[in-house]
């Protein structure tokens, strides 16, 4: 019994040390230092505190649980989530391990239940250590506006007064003002003087902490949050719900339903150059990615908080808080409630609000095992516990093997990512394919060592003497970002990201293989397929059109890129050249003199645009004075024909190809998504931010 006592001694010492970890952890040496930092923190402390629980289980020779009426919508959530993550979420890998929005939702239920089980006692002195961590993330944004990171050495991100260990000042904001009401309760209800003293300098470093935080989010600055309106994300779960009504798009896959669905108004907004990974809120984010059976399952979670948090207005003779101790957390679940309702959920402000859950639940004890009995083994009462104990370790251990591997494979293209950054091409080629060689399965890594090879084979072709060896060095690496981008693809290919890196590929490699235009183009159709709205990918294709001297195909592209957005100074001026490479002089004069009413008059663009104009009209007064003159009148040509015995017959399959249809595209917590983009040869952009 002593042994059974100290082993759960160190499983709180876990939990405690999670829970204070969670929301100040900040891991640089990862691409995402926030998420995949406290992802690794929640799982990893997870485990260790499971397995734990599978030796006092085996231990205790029996398996007691505690209930309470959020045990099944917490678990059907979890359960719904992986079940999409299977069926519906192209690549795997981003659902249950980076970006991991599945292993978040199933961490933070796993976690839900994890607290449920302590005693009344328990969770009264686990709600000081929640509290506690609160305020250490306080203090550490404080020292961040007063500019201590700045003198330190550490990551220049971490250097800036508006950084926090969230990742941005919103989910900062949310969780500052959700401990509010923990911090007054504690100091209401606190009968020693030193803890109220305690809780009441602590909640001032909470306020101070949240008015810093929300100066740095006003509209002015640079950390202001940048968020999707809710009829925006409202459309998109929708068409989402349209496509696939029961499992969504499958979680981790965010992306891809905004680039298909996001409306053709998105395009009036500022923010029309953002993708954004998840909705306005929770719901919608969870709608979205896995249907109306995560849409049920919150709602009854709804229903049911709703239903507990009345309860917990009344006194029961069993409870070892008073009433106003739990209406402080209460407080704090409502104020967090309300918030993912309006804004989108990060990791931690998840697990927050499944603790304070789990904080102001009403349990009862379970108690699973086999009666002995004059006929069995001392071992028969114990098959429950070890079973169950069996499975966690297993279950346990298989995880955080895969997750190292993984984890492991992300700091290596963290390093490729900072030789990119050095320029150093050869460093980062070497340590990209180390990644891949690590984990095959990320997209991301294939599309970033895809264009590493590519321009690395644009710096050996812009060497002044090219010997054979450059030669078929050049080939190799082309061969090879081709061969990487086509992999991309293969691993997601329903992110419209992927097929417009592939498609840049071809058409960088145009003028050196034969065929390569109709593999951009091809590539390009279907990256406008799955982002149909957006003008840069129809400028892209267009381009393609301009370069091999279809124009009045780059025309039609073109216009269908100023109409997705008409104020596009690039579009117009694309349009433009092309009007005037087809002879259509009047209609590129009109296009010239649209996108000097959409760029800046002390622009570069603007001389640009004004110079095509000016040579536009000079073109147009030329023709009409020598129309005015007269003109040469031209006869239609006529076919001759051919000579006798010289005619061929064509074969059966000589007519041209059926044009291939384009899948159906319905409709129309800040992560930019920047596309490639090819303007017509010759071009000068006339948008503030040029095309190449």
């Amino acid at each position: 019994m002593g042994a059974e006592k100290v082993i759960r001694q160190i499983e709180t010492v876990f939990l405690y040390v999670l829970i204070i970890l969670l929301p100040i952890i900040v891991l640089p040496v990862f691409a995402n230092a926030f998420t995949t930092a406290k992802i690794l923190v929640l799982t990893f402390g997870l485990g260790i505190i499971l397995l734990i629980k599978a030796i006092r289980m085996f231990m205790k020779g029996s398996v007691e649980i505690s209930m309470s009426a959020f045990d099944f919508p917490v678990l059907v959530l979890a359960i719904v989530y992986i079940v999409s993550s299977i069926w519906q979420t192209p690549n795997k890998m981003e659902a249950f391990f980076l970006p991991g929005t599945a292993t978040i939702i199933v961490a933070v239920s796993l976690l839900y239940f994890v607290v449920n089980q302590l005693s009344n006692g328990e969770k009264k002195a686990f709600k000081s250590v929640l509290f506690t961590s609160g305020a250490v993330f306080a203090f550490v944004s404080l020292l961040a506006v007063a500019g201590v990171f700045g003198a330190l050495p550490v990551p220049e991100f971490m250097k800036a007064n508006s950084f926090n260990t969230l990742g941005g000042s919103l989910p900062g904001i949310i969780l500052l003002v959700s401990l509010l009401p923990m911090g007054i309760g504690a100091i209401i209800n606190e009968k020693e003087m030193a803890k109220k003293a305690f809780f009441g300098v602590a909640t001032t470093v909470i306020v101070l902490a949240g008015l810093a935080t929300g100066l740095n989010a006003l509209p002015a600055k640079a950390s202001s949050p940048q968020l999707p309106t809710f009829t925006t994300s409202w459309g998109i779960a929708i068409d989402s719900l349209k496509d696939d009504p029961l499992l969504g798009v499958g979680p981790g896959n965010y992306l891809s339903a905004f680039n298909r669905f996001r409306p053709l108004s998105y395009n009036q907004t500022d923010l029309w150059a953002i993708r954004f990974t998840s909705g306005r809120n929770f719901v919608f984010t969870t709608v979205t990615e896995t249907g109306l059976l995560g849409l049920a399952s919150l709602t009854i979670l709804g229903i049911t908080l709703v239903k507990t948090l009345k309860g917990n207005t009344k006194k029961h003779d069993d409870e070892e808080e008073s009433i106003a101790s739990k209406t402080s957390v209460v407080g704090s679940v409502i104020v967090l409630t309300i918030a993912l309702l309006l804004f989108p959920a990060t990791p931690t402000l998840l697990a927050f609000f499944f603790v304070m859950v789990a904080l102001i639940n009403k349990t009862h004890k379970v108690k699973f095992a086999i009666p002995a009995t004059e006929d069995s083994s001392n071992l028969l009462p114990k098959l429950p516990s070890f079973v169950a104990g069996t499975l966690l370790g297993i279950g346990v251990i298989a995880y955080g093997y895969f997750a190292i591997r993984i984890l492991t494979a992300d700091i290596t293209f963290k390093r490729a990512l900072d030789r990119i950054a050095a320029n150093d091409g050869r460093g980062a080629y070497d340590t990209l394919r180390e990644a891949i060689d690590q984990n095959p399965y990320v997209d991301r890594y294939r599309v970033s060592y895809a264009q590493v090879n590519l321009a690395l084979a644009n710096s050996v072709a812009g060497n002044e003497n090219i010997s054979e060896q450059d030669q078929q060095t050049i080939a190799q690496l082309v061969q090879q970002a081709i061969r990487e981008g086509k992999v991309a693809v293969a691993l997601n290919p329903a992110r419209a990201g992927n097929w417009e890196v592939l498609a840049s590929i071809y058409r960088a490699v145009i003028p050196l293989a034969e065929g390569a235009d109709a593999f951009a183009v091809q590539s390009y159709n279907q990256a406008v397929a799955l982002d149909p709205i957006n003008p840069n990918t129809r400028i892209a294709l267009g381009g393609i059109y301009y370069g091999i001297g279809a124009y009045q195909d780059a025309i039609d592209i073109f216009r269908l890129a100023a109409l997705a957005k008409p104020d596009h100074a690039n579009a117009r001026y694309n349009l433009g050249v092309a009007y005037r490479e087809a002879g259509e002089t009047e209609r590129a004069i009109n296009e010239m003199s649209v996108v000097l009413t959409l760029v800046d008059r002390d622009s570069e663009d603007y001389k640009v645009a004004a110079k095509a104009l000016e040579e536009l009209q000079t073109k147009a007064a030329e023709a009409a004075k020598q129309q005015e003159s007269g003109e040469t009148l031209t006869p239609p040509s006529t076919i001759e024909d051919a000579p006798e015995g010289s005619q061929i017959e064509l074969p059966e399959d000589a007519q041209p190809p059926e044009p291939e249809v384009a899948p159906e595209v319905e409709g129309d917590s800040t992560e930019a998504n920047p596309s490639p983009s090819a303007s017509p040869s010759p071009t000068a952009s006339a948008s503030p931010t040029p095309q190449p």
